[in-house]
């Protein structure tokens, strides 16, 4: 068979580019977009853990220096001495998220359904304003609220309320100050804004028509709420108490401002460990039970709670 001269004289077809390498790019694409996140991860997060649990298992002195023996038993010796201040930890914790809970639901519930848009701006505001004053000034100002001579305690002493605090052992001799009334108070003030902030935009998303179907079905007031808004707003309790309990568990400044060596909590004993003791393989060990410890509480109350709406 012979060819033409016009097929002799036409360019030969192009041939299309793979579209391997065009499909492997996007593939890796978001791959790179994780890249800063994981650099970070890794230098901020995964490095310092990875030292601590080295020093937690070192033996030595600062004169002598510290090396890696694999001296598991500092985890024991460290739990048995401060167990009684992981103790007051998780119980100043979980008062501090239940208080949160009790004074933040209203207000975000106000704040979403109550207040006009307006008033919800600057209601917000207020809520926030306390990050722009140091952690330890607003700790320092509740140590003048609190004092024998402050405005607490005469209202308290006006109520005849300190005899029966007292007796619950949440105050003593008539006084808040240096008390575990006052670690509480100190890291309810300090960490409501953490309850308030994710329960409001729960509360915010949920459809006003859901209420006014409610009331058309002849609901009351109550009933809505326990049936509809609060069910619905359970992925912002979930996140905002876990918001609070968690830096509470781990907060020191409360205790040591506020309280009393009685109410010292486990991260005050990391601060001296750390700093005062210089005993850092006891510290680390410390630090790393009191995150075991918060992890395994966190798990079961994800699990009871279910996840699948907190996004």
């Amino acid at each position: 068979m012979t060819t033409t001269a016009t097929e002799a004289a036409a360019p030969p077809a192009a041939t299309e580019p793979p579209a391997a390498p065009a499909r492997t790019r996007r593939r890796l694409t978001p791959y790179w977009l994780l890249l800063p996140g994981i650099a970070w991860l890794v230098v901020f997060f995964v490095v310092p853990m990875v030292y601590q649990a080295s020093t937690s298992l070192q033996t030595g002195s600062l004169e002598e220096g510290f090396r890696v023996t694999w001296h598991v038993a500092t985890y024991w010796d460290a739990l048995t001495e401060y167990k009684w201040h992981f103790v007051r930890s998780f119980a100043y914790a979980a008062s501090a998220t239940v208080l949160c809970l009790a004074v933040g639901y209203p207000l975000a519930y106000t704040i979403a359904f109550k207040a006009s848009k307006r008033w919800r701006s600057v209601i917000l505001i207020l809520v926030i304003a306390p990050f722009f004053t140091s952690f330890l000034i607003r700790t320092l100002a509740w140590k003048t609220i609190l004092s024998d001579g402050g405005p607490v305690v005469g209202a308290l002493n006006t109520l005849h309320v300190l005899g029966a605090t007292d007796a619950l052992g949440i105050t003593s001799g008539h006084r808040v100050l240096a008390t575990p009334l006052a670690v509480v108070c100190g890291l309810t003030y300090n960490f409501l804004p953490f309850m308030i902030l994710p329960l409001y935009t729960s509360l915010e998303r949920i459809d006003p028509r859901l209420h006014e179907a409610a009331g058309d079905l002849y609901a009351r007031p109550f009933t809505t709420f326990r049936t509809v808004t609060f069910p619905i707003s359970l992925p912002g309790v979930v996140a905002g108490t876990l918001l609070t309990f968690i830096p509470a568990s781990g907060d020191y400044i409360n205790a040591q401002l506020l309280g009393s060596p009685a109410e010292q909590m486990v991260g005050n004993g990391i601060q001296k460990q750390f700093l005062n003791v210089l005993a850092y393989p006891t510290a680390a060990a410390l630090s790393f039970i009191l995150m075991a410890l918060i992890l395994g509480v966190v798990t079961v109350y994800m699990r009871k709670a279910g996840t699948e709406d907190l996004v």
